[in-house]
């Protein structure tokens, strides 16, 4: 017989399904038919949220409910907890917070102003432990109502109390000084440096070599150059000047004279020896600046051109590659704006201009020359007697595994020697600016007494300066390295200084003195050298990240910067030529 089957308008669609197949295995098994029916499974209905862990509708039963989100790998925080604002966990402050934010679901909203509500505190403040008993023990002693005892200790209180006061008074000056040094809130923000190129899109990153890396190279075994050529003309240098001091000063003079700062490729003498020597050409200026890069804290940069297996390293034009850095390497470098005259840019410009004169205000430029083989290759027929003494050695050195490095070197003066033989002379001035804004030891009181601590500081606001002169000394075959101390007369007037003493060492034992490392320096040389011999030819630049201790190579296209110097030159180049020229 038919079984009756209730209403299924109130069961779940599930089990709705479930029933009418049970009565369709009834019905066939009343028909008497021997028919084997199969179990059906009816899979449930899931539903997915593509948005998120959670239902995408929600049931009728928790419409009324609000809902917060929340991950099942939140923490769950105490039910209540009264010392929260007092006692917080500095190290883990955010470990019951939610990854979906705040929750404001749940959050409590009195509906009356609490604003005149206040809690009286009537608990008693304790004194922290630093304050208590401070004057208890002094104040028990002088309680004595006078005789003999009382008197004297009263006395021998007030005493220790003098002797405590001055000396806290002297301990909280030391702090003082102490926090005056390491207080960097009062301190101008370090600004962003600007590179010295801009980096163009079309530029492709080959290697990025870090300081840290570079300082672990080495080199060893390099010998001293051989000369190839040279060409030029010195002036003596003037003892006199040697016994100039703080109390027997000298003004500094303006002395109009051309120096040639030319680049690598446009050098007619390199252009003719690559023909037949070496496969690596740049100037002392360029080696030096490669092998001091560890440094370095400005921005610069190097073109580099590979012609088959040759590489020439260059300057681009009308850059700033030949102004001298001044508190480069200080702790608290010039930061000012370019209008100002303690500028970044302004006191290159300065820095550059005394040691330009210095090198020529020092020499006897109405006696007769020491002169080379061959005349100055720079000289053109309206410049004859306007321009600088200077000579040029063109040398080699052979780096190993086939690398001959050819480079042009100077010098700037030549002085007779003990054995009445020519020493040639690296002439280089340090200037002093501002002492107080510097950081550093005011010259005309330390110089004569304090000299090596007014060296010492000049090697940590201008190492990189410093390391580079002795390299170009080294590389060039000087035999002595001077250096002359400039001071302004004015510090608001940087147009007028006084040359207030002079030193001078041997380029190899002054490079022992600043830790400089000619092996390192090498090292770095050839790295820079082997990864770009491995290049195709063509274009490549090296450039000092402005804010990282880093230097990227990259590969730039051929004609790159070959327009700048067909275009008119702005007014900072102007300046720049300016101070070359005088």
């Amino acid at each position: 017989m038919p079984v009756e089957i209730e209403s299924n308008e109130a069961m779940p669609e599930q089990q709705q399904q479930q029933d009418e197949v049970n009565e369709q295995q009834q019905m066939l098994h009343s028909d008497g038919e021997n028919v084997e029916v199969k179990e059906h499974f009816i899979a449930p209905q899931v539903q997915n949220n593509p948005d998120g862990w959670g239902p995408c509708e929600l049931p009728d039963q928790f419409k009324d409910i609000p809902y917060q989100p929340f991950s099942k790998g939140d923490r769950i925080g105490k039910i209540s907890d009264w010392t929260g604002p007092a006692f917080q966990d500095k190290k883990f402050a955010n470990k019951y917070a939610s990854q979906f934010g705040s929750g404001s679901q749940y959050a409590y909203y009195h509906d009356e102003d609490e604003s005149t509500f206040h809690l009286v505190d009537t608990t008693r403040v304790q004194k922290p432990p630093y304050q208590r008993g401070r004057f208890g023990r002094q104040n028990q002693r002088m309680r004595g109502r006078g005789g003999r005892g009382g008197a004297i200790g009263q006395m021998q209180a007030l005493g220790k109390l003098k002797l405590r006061e001055r000396d806290r008074k002297g301990q909280t000056k030391r702090w003082g000084r102490q926090q005056g040094l390491r207080n960097h809130k009062n301190q101008p923000p370090i600004k962003i440096r600007d590179a010295s190129v801009t980096v163009r899109p079309d530029w492709v990153t080959i290697e990025e070599m870090d300081f840290p890396r570079l300082s672990k190279l080495t080199l060893p075994g390099v010998k001293d150059g051989e000369d190839i050529a040279t060409f030029g003309a010195l002036e003596w240098y003037d003892k006199s000047y040697d016994r100039v001091n703080v109390k027997n000063e000298k003004p500094l003079q303006r002395i109009d004279r051309i120096f040639h700062t030319v680049t690598t490729t446009d050098d007619p003498i390199i252009r003719k020896l690559s023909k037949t020597e070496g496969n690596v050409y740049a100037t002392d200026a360029i080696l030096a600046t490669i092998m001091c890069c560890t440094r370095s804290n400005y921005s610069w940069d190097i073109v580099i051109e590979k012609i088959g297996n040759k590489l020439f390293f260059d300057k681009r034009d009308n850059t700033e590659f030949d102004l001298l850095t001044v508190n480069e390497t200080s702790v608290e470098p010039p930061q000012d704006d370019g209008n100002s005259l303690n500028s970044p840019r302004n006191l290159a410009l300065e820095a550059t201009f005394i040691n330009h004169n210095f090198s020529q205000q020092v020499l006897k430029s109405n006696e007769f020359k020491h002169k080379f083989q061959e005349s100055n290759p720079f000289i053109s027929e309206e410049e004859e007697g306007e321009v600088a003494s200077v000579a040029y050695r063109y040398r080699k050195w052979d780096l190993n595994n086939g690398i001959t490095l050819i480079a042009r070197c100077e010098h700037d003066a030549v002085v007779l020697g003990p054995n009445n033989e020519p020493q040639f002379l690296t002439i280089k001035a340090l200037n002093e600016w501002d002492s107080k804004l510097a950081n550093g030891v005011e010259w005309r009181r330390k110089l004569d007494t304090q000299r090596g601590a007014v060296l010492a500081n000049e090697l940590r606001n201008n190492a990189c300066k410093l390391a580079k002169w002795t390299v170009q000394a080294i590389l060039a075959g000087s035999d002595i390295l001077k250096f002359g101390y400039v001071s302004r007369a004015s510090v608001r007037d940087s147009s007028k200084h006084v040359i207030l003493d002079i030193q001078q060492y041997k380029p190899l034992e002054f490079a022992n003195q600043i830790n400089l490392n000619m092996d390192n320096a090498w090292g770095i040389l050839r790295c820079i050298i082997d990864i770009c011999m491995k290049q195709k030819d063509g274009k490549y630049l090296i450039m000092k990240d402005p804010n990282k201790p880093m230097i990227r190579l990259y590969d730039i296209p051929d004609n790159t910067f070959e327009s700048e110097g067909e275009e008119e030159e702005d007014d900072d180049e102007e300046q720049v030529k300016d101070v070359f020229q005088s």
